[in-house]
């Protein structure tokens, strides 16, 4: 298996396996050179055999570990960093729970760079003898109660009392915490979907579902919705009116925020392709700057280190503050968000209308039966001619998925239907 967007990724069992995952623990604690790794994971039925795997590959190569258990990945890059150790997540994040995943941080918490990621692929086929002596593996335990406190501290002491939040917890790895933290904000909570029986994650819930979510906002009469995906590193909200309000719109407002309170650094935030044209034209007419990167918050948290900005993020519902995370994490940015609607004394409505108009984007997703990374390539004269009668208003954008077996084939255009046919005709050259 190779490295993705988001570390290896594939169905449990059959293509990542628990040799695989010894396999990887060793290489990778060989390429990183790491002394201590913390190691949590999400609520899928593979993850305790996956992670016991991994564990071993590490402790048979020296290292010491710490298993966190049931954990979001922020949590694990924020254990990281606290302890100066490598991470590692066994989750498939977004995907059903027949799949699953491994994710790896650096020493202090921050993802990998390409390069790295390549040398513990080559390192798989040279693992030879293990080490002479093998690492203590420390007993399992739930996330330190620091990184709820780390959490809460972007509120500053101020509360969200008045707010009613409903939060979906997507029967996953933030589904033991999410009453919790934001019980602790004043803010009246509704938490559902946090019951995982192992195979119930992102299953009609979630970032990936918010149709449950938007229902239940409107009846409770709440403010806001809050829908995690199944590691918590990221969020879609819904509005008081059950309007999807998604990552686009949440960088915008964030951003707007930071803006009119002098803390957005060189006026600056940092996106991906993926990010919506009316993300853009809005942001240009608001006089902030826009730096573009590939798919994958990594490549966003790199320009965020890079220029030293404050925010970035993705469409999906990735959004990082470099001055509290390493990575996105969707509890935080939900408080965030939600600081900045009682802040504001607005409707999300309100501000998610002001921050952006969206226009209409289509994402056909066609099957594939090996990755196609030159897939834009092939299909160039055909991507010129649409792009040539969507002209200024419309953008196309074809790449492989990073972490399953798809084409993606994104349009955006005046109009949903001229969207929707343009995408069509592009995904009928793929075949």
């Amino acid at each position: 298996m190779k490295f993705g967007t988001d570390g290896v990724r594939g169905r449990a069992n059959s293509e990542l396996t628990a040799s695989f995952a010894l396999d990887l623990g060793r290489a990778a604690a060989q390429v990183l050179r790491a002394s201590r790794a913390v190691v949590g994971g999400d609520s899928r039925l593979s993850t305790p055999m996956l992670e016991a795997a991994f564990v071993a590959g590490l402790a048979t190569e020296g290292v010491e570990v710490h298993r966190l258990g049931v954990t979001p990945t922020p949590a694990v890059a924020f254990e990281a960093a606290r302890l100066d150790a490598m991470g590692a997540v066994i989750s498939a994040s977004h995907n059903p729970y027949h799949d699953n995943g491994i994710k790896l941080f650096a020493v202090g918490g921050t993802k990998l760079a390409d390069d790295v990621e390549a040398r513990i692929e080559a390192q798989l086929a040279e693992l030879g003898p293990p080490s002479a002596e093998p690492g203590v593996v420390h007993g399992r335990g739930e996330s330190s109660d620091a990184y709820v406190g780390h959490l809460l501290a972007v509120l500053q002491g101020r509360d969200l009392t008045g707010l009613r939040v409903v939060v979906d917890a997507a029967n996953g790895a933030a589904s033991h915490l999410a009453a919790d933290v934001f019980g602790h904000t004043g803010a009246q909570v509704v938490v559902i979907n946090d019951r995982p029986d192992g195979r119930n994650i992102n299953a009609h819930c979630g970032a990936t579902d918010v149709a449950a979510l938007r229902a239940i906002v409107t009846a409770e009469r709440a403010h806001v919705g809050i829908a995690l995906d199944g590691d918590a590193d990221r969020l879609i909200a819904v509005d008081e009116r059950g309007d999807v309000v998604d990552g686009d719109h949440v960088i915008a407002i964030c951003a707007a925020d930071l803006r009119d309170r002098g803390a957005l650094v060189d006026d600056t935030v940092v996106v991906t392709v993926m990010t919506n044209l009316g993300f853009r034209l809005a942001m240009e007419a608001a006089g902030i700057h826009v730096v573009e990167t590939a798919v994958g918050d990594r490549y966003v948290l790199e320009a965020l280190v890079a220029g030293g900005y404050s925010i970035g993020g993705e469409q999906s519902g990735h959004v990082i503050f470099p001055e509290h995370a390493t990575t996105g994490d969707g509890m935080l940015t939900a408080l965030v968000l939600l600081d900045v609607l009682q802040r504001s004394g607005r409707q999300l409505s309100q501000l998610a209308g002001a921050a952006m108009t969206q226009l209409p984007q289509v994402l056909v997703n066609v099957p594939v039966a090996e990755r196609r990374p030159h897939i834009a390539d092939e299909l160039a004269d055909e991507i010129a001619a649409a792009q040539a009668e969507l002209g200024d208003t419309g953008r196309i954008l074809i790449r492989p998925s990073g972490t399953e077996p798809l084409v993606r084939v994104m349009v955006e255009a005046p109009t949903a239907e001229q969207a929707m046919a343009t995408a069509d005709r592009l995904a009928a050259f793929i075949g």
